[in-house]
């Protein structure tokens, strides 16, 4: 465990506008009274959580062959613990170097490569939970559509690994269909459900194991992320976080699902994403203290973990706020 004079270092990879993350393992590491250094790493020294950070750090566009030798260095030169990622893309080539990152004493919190390649492609992830018996939409590619006899519009359509809710588009005739391609790169069709949308945040910890699942209803979004969102403990929710867990091995840290109640009823997985989802912190707020698990396991510590939030109810409004600081003029 770090003394005094050895700062228990963490890194934020993507921090982008996850500010109130970055605040979550802040006040965490205050209440366990750990020397705790935030460090956040983005493409862009001006995206707003970096200004959150103790210290920040840019480096390369994910897509950019020198990003993990970069995020690798760091770690090495600056005694990392434990490196997490946030957002969809960074996952895999995360999950693909954390041997890397072990042999410089850095953890990264991202599930194995397998388990990350099955979320991200939503054709396998429709797959994966059909084969485990869980309920989730029926999913098609484009040319099974087009070849089948007979068609059942509407359809949800949406990039086959897309992320951030880009590209979704709803369809209902043979006119759109033909504009698919045009419209969505690497498209699926899913069958179109109603009913209210859930975000199941499950901790998974360092072992893999389902111990805290979290069901909060989506009010509202924008952009993707949900602005409006309400916890909401239901035994059923429950129960799908932890099947959905179970079924994937090789999970690690947070794992955020995303179902519909079908016309009310039988909840549906719709996504499945192997991180922290935008709206943590309202499950935190809600007794789910994920960051100071995620810092008592690393630490060596056995954190005392309930089934769900205590503050069931409990709701969460989100609006803008600004940074402001120094820049070099563009």
């Amino acid at each position: 465990m770090p003394t005094s004079r050895s700062p228990l270092r963490i890194l934020f990879s993507c921090v982008g506008r996850r500010v109130e993350l970055v605040q979550a393992f802040a006040r965490a590491g205050k209440a366990l009274k750990l020397p705790l250094e935030i460090w956040g790493a983005d493409v862009s020294k001006s995206a707003p959580a970096m200004s959150f950070c103790n210290r920040s750090h840019v480096v390369p566009p994910i897509d950019d062959a020198g990003y993990i030798p970069a995020l690798a260095e760091l770690v090495r030169r600056r005694g990392i613990r434990l490196l997490i990622p946030l957002i969809d893309s960074d996952l895999l080539p995360l999950a693909e170097s954390k041997r890397l990152f072990s042999e410089v004493g850095c953890t990264v919190l991202v599930s194995t490569p397998a388990t990350v390649s099955t979320c991200r492609d939503k054709l396998v992830t429709y797959q994966h939970l059909s084969a485990a018996g869980i309920d989730t939409p029926r999913t098609w590619t484009l040319e099974e559509v087009l070849a089948a006899t007979r068609r059942h519009f509407p359809y949800f359509v949406k990039p086959r690994r897309g992320s951030a809710g880009a590209g979704l588009h709803v369809i209902d005739s043979d006119a759109d269909l033909a504009q698919v391609r045009r419209w969505v790169d690497d498209p699926i069709l899913q069958e179109y459900i109603r009913g209210p949308e859930f975000t199941l945040d499950a901790y998974t910890g360092f072992n893999g194991n389902p111990t805290c699942v979290v069901p909060r209803k989506r009010l509202r979004t924008r952009g993707g992320e949900v602005s409006e969102s309400q916890v909401q403990i239901e035994p059923d929710l429950l129960e799908l976080g932890r099947r959905v867990v179970a079924s994937l091995p090789g999970c690690m840290g947070v794992v955020t699902i995303q179902c519909m109640r079908r016309n009310g009823g039988r909840p549906a997985v719709i996504e499945i994403n192997p991180r922290f989802g935008g709206g943590v912190p309202l499950s935190i707020e809600a007794g789910a203290d994920m960051p100071k698990w995620i810092l008592q396991e690393l630490t060596g510590r056995k954190p005392r973990i309930p089934p769900t939030a205590r503050r069931d109810g409990l709701l969460m409004t989100r609006y803008d706020q600004s940074v402001f600081g120094a820049a070099a003029k563009r």
